[in-house]
């Protein structure tokens, strides 16, 4: 038996006393948000990354451990383990490699090995391999096989049990844990996939001409093009194969399975050798082979996703603030709603700026009123059709107001999505959809994390391949992104949705649910262990939720920080040696600093979670992200005919893939700032450069109207130098921006 402990900590680098605090910390019900943030001491202050990576691992391998009593078992009851085997089996760390030694011992549907066993050919199979060694004597194989001609059991001739025997031989040697591995690794290691695209489709006709004649090693195949040769060949338009050197692959089954020097013998085994590996082995480990590559490109692709999501939800707020919100549109008009600072909707109204002169006036003129009406700060314009000519128009419009308004052309993915949905339809059960896209594109100003969580995160248009990848793994990996950014920044629970609440750490569905209710019966909580009066709300869900929830003007200035309830003794404590009330704790920055921290230090809580309560004390109530700042496009650029090669603009990524990164520069059509044009030295990640919702500045190198195509550079202007125009062929950024959908 593995000690699963000590395997996860060798893989990890960390101590064994972390894993294993950490797996009882889960055990106990501790979330993971809860645990990186308040038992920093019990895990050694492993990040939320380390904890999660354990527990996937400890799920994993605990999964093996219960597979390998299967395989025991059904080994055993053959009769068939021996010593030997069952220390490989319960040895072995990786599930292929299991599934390999399992595999002579597998029950398996009616085969040619076993009608060949049938037809009583096994013992002419063993009288064989008895002679396959360097010291038999001259074989006649003819005469050997003569004596298993049989009518009775359908051998009818020397040809036909030779050929049974063969199968018998060839289904062995496929079933052989060493061999099936090194192949394996063989067709990963010097492996080609090959692709083309189908004789009906016409060059230029497909999405997919990059791949129309595409050579790529098996272990350099970028992640994004392993997705999307697998959806090529789904769509019927790819065919791909893999392509390696028979030669070699023969050569070496040969060397382990031919010990003969009789030419005869050898020419019998090598013709089994090759069917074996052909018939019995090629296409099963192909399969697996490019399984696992799809596996890997569909954890880096989640990886990508993740860290867009993350981004997208950790974007600047620009605060609760009185807000109009805005769906743009040319025929059908522009959606506009009044919002009050705390999202709450107020009014609606449809303008049609975009149609003529006078009824341009009309709309300046409602838009004008509302502003007053509400005294709104904060205007925001969805990104979509007529969204920078609506950007202009509003812009005409606050030349002529006094007051300081702040407009933002916002991101509106997924706002169509949200407005259809369930969640939208119960919070806004008498409004037009129409409406509701425009609450969403409001809201998402004055504070995109609490927006975004009530739309699918597949919807939302920071991702790569999402619908190719594994859609459980997405799922999941999703989930605890939105765990982790909600958890992060805290909720504020006198206002918080139902579907933020859900993701605040031991807060299920229904409990969230709960806590509305609770808070439309009774009014905004005053202090924490006011959850506690909530049905199903028990100790354990408030151990790990309470220090992410926050009662802004409370009863106890605490309960708006990231302080748990369950160190408010120790500040009390503090509080006490400095001769301050808890209300004045926070006002004196300087003397918290000059605290001896050992001093408070107890068997629960030591260095690090003193640290972390202090620096909440200095600050109470902050909100981690950073500060709000938005990008202001050229009122001149409105339409990709507008741009000329060598233009210097300013753009925000809305997206961020293996290969580079999409910007939106206010055209309607997004820049394509490719992995060689980021940066003036070599970029391995993206991510490393640019994160989604970053303001960038970026140069113009190539513009195709006809293909809708832009390609821009981050580089120094210096070092720019546009690309032939064959190279920017490849890059068409509908056919890439399609993959992303």
């Amino acid at each position: 038996m593995i000690n699963i402990n000590q395997i996860i900590a060798d893989e990890l680098s960390i101590k064994l006393w972390q894993v294993e605090n950490t797996l009882t910390l889960k055990n106990e019900g501790g979330t993971v948000p809860f645990i990186a943030r308040y038992r920093k001491e019990k895990t050694g202050n492993l990040d939320e990354n380390f904890i999660r990576d354990i527990f996937d691992r400890n799920d994993y391998l605990i999964e093996l451990e219960e597979r390998k009593q299967t395989i025991l078992q059904s080994i055993l009851e053959q009769g068939k383990l021996t010593d030997e085997l069952k220390a490989k089996i319960e040895k072995c760390l990786v599930k292929n490699e299991l599934e390999d030694l399992y595999l002579p011992y597998k029950p398996k549907r009616r085969t040619r090995a076993t009608i060949a066993k049938e037809k009583g050919l096994e013992p002419l199979a063993r009288l064989i391999m008895e002679f396959n060694n360097p010291n038999a004597s001259i074989i006649d194989l003819d005469l050997l096989a003569k004596d298993f001609i049989s009518e009775e059991k359908g051998v009818a001739n020397v040809k036909e049990a030779l050929a049974g025997a063969s199968d018998i031989l060839a289904e062995e040697v496929a079933d052989k844990a060493e061999l099936r591995s090194w192949l394996r690794n063989y067709f990963e290691q010097k492996g080609t996939f090959v692709s083309a695209i189908k004789d009906e489709f016409e060059v230029g006709s497909t999405k997919y001409e990059f791949y129309r004649n595409y050579e790529k090693a098996v272990k350099y195949i970028p992640p994004h093009s392993m997705l999307a040769l697998r959806r090529g060949e789904t769509e019927g338009i790819l065919t791909i194969d893999l392509k390696y050197e028979d030669d070699k692959i023969l050569e070496y089954l040969e060397r382990k399975e031919v010990f003969t020097s009789k030419e005869n013998l050898r020419t019998f085994l090598n013709a089994m050798l090759k069917d074996s590996f052909n018939r019995l082995m090629k296409h099963s480990l192909i399969g697996e082979v490019r399984l696992n590559k799809k596996i890997d490109a569909d954890f880096e692709s989640i990886k990508v996703f993740e860290s867009n999501l993350k981004q997208m939800l950790l974007a600047s707020p620009a605060g609760m603030k009185p807000s109009l919100g805005i769906d743009p549109g040319f025929r059908t008009g522009c959606k506009v709603v009044a919002l009050d600072e705390t999202g709450k909707f107020l009014e609606y109204v449809a303008i049609y700026p975009h149609n003529s002169q006078n009824e341009r006036k009309n709309a300046g003129e409602t838009i004008k009123k509302l502003v007053n009406k509400y005294n709104v700060e904060l205007i925001a314009i969805g990104n979509g059709t007529a969204g920078r000519e609506t950007d202009t128009f509003i812009s005409e419009v606050l030349q002529d107001m006094d007051k300081k308004i702040i407009k933002v052309i916002v991101n509106e993915s997924g706002a169509s999505i949200y407005s259809a949905s369930p969640v939208a339809q119960k919070e806004f059960p008498d409004l037009d959809l129409t409406i509701r896209g425009a609450i969403s594109i409001g809201r998402r100003l004055m504070d995109p994390l609490a927006e975004l969580v009530k739309i699918d995160p597949k919807s939302i248009g920071v991702g790569q391949y999402q619908h190719d990848v594994d859609q459980k793994l997405l799922r999941k990996k999703l989930e605890e992104t939105i765990e982790s950014a909600v958890n992060f920044v805290g909720v504020d629970i006198n206002t918080a949705s139902a579907e933020l609440l859900k993701y605040v750490a031991g807060i299920s569905p229904k409990l969230a649910e709960n806590i509305i209710t609770y808070r439309d019966s009774n009014g905004t909580f005053k202090n924490r262990k006011q959850l506690m009066k909530i049905p199903k709300f028990g100790d354990k869900t408030f151990e790990q939720c309470a220090g992410f929830l926050r009662i802004r003007n409370g009863e106890n200035l605490l309960d708006n920080t990231a302080v748990h309830p369950e160190s408010y003794k120790i500040v009390e404590s503090i509080a006490k040696d400095l001769q301050l009330p808890i209300s004045e704790i926070t006002k004196t920055p300087e003397k918290l600093k000059q605290i001896d921290i050992k001093k408070y230090c107890n068997e629960e809580i030591g260095e690090l979670t003193l640290k972390d309560i202090l620096s909440e004390l200095e600050k109470p109530g902050r909100d981690p992200r950073e500060s709000f700042k938005y990008a202001e496009f050229n009122d001149k650029i409105k339409e990709i005919s507008d741009l000329k090669q060598g233009m210097e603009l300013e753009g925000v990524i809305t997206n961020i893939t293996n290969f580079g990164a999409f910007a939106d520069i206010g055209v309607h059509q997004d820049g394509l700032i490719h992995i060689s044009e980021m940066s003036n030295t070599y970029v391995k990640d993206p991510t490393k450069i640019v994160k989604v919702g970053q303001i960038v500045n970026v140069r113009v190198l190539d513009v195709n109207e006809k293909l809708k195509r832009i390609t821009l550079s981050m580089k120094k202007p210096d070092v720019v130098k546009p690309k032939p125009k064959k190279e920017q062929a490849s890059f068409n950024i509908n056919d890439l921006k399609s993959k992303f959908k």
